[in-house]
């Protein structure tokens, strides 16, 4: 039984990992493209991971493969974010498509109060 969740597991994290590279090299622009890879490729190792504890069978292999997802849990959302952030700032153009720029509203609204503010 357990190897049939494993299987499973392994199957449904190969999928999510297959589909953020997909994801990746479909999507239009920086932004979408780091969307999509952060949020597949996290599920996905999340999935590996686990199938890898239910194989191997010990506490020990357990506690290293939740140590190992809680820590890309924590980091990948971060490193998304710092991504993004930086592109938008170095000025990486938006889709043509992109309805909605709240950050530009933000930066325009910053600048009409305080010329010295959101220059950054």
């Amino acid at each position: 039984m357990t190897d049939i969740v494993t299987a499973i597991l392994w199957l449904a994290g190969s999928a999510f990992a297959l589909l953020a590279a997909v994801g990746f090299l479909r999507m239009p622009d920086v932004f979408r493209r780091m969307q999509a890879s952060t949020k597949a490729s996290t599920l996905g190792l999340a999935c590996l991971l686990l199938g890898a504890a239910l194989q191997m069978g010990d506490f020990a292999s357990f506690i290293r493969a939740a140590s190992i997802g809680a820590f890309v849990l924590l980091t990948t959302p971060v490193a998304g974010h710092v991504i993004a952030r930086a592109s938008y700032f170095a000025g990486v153009p938006l889709w043509e498509g992109t309805v909605l720029d709240e950050r530009r509203n933000a930066k325009a609204e910053a600048r009409n109060n305080d010329p010295g503010v959101g220059d950054h």
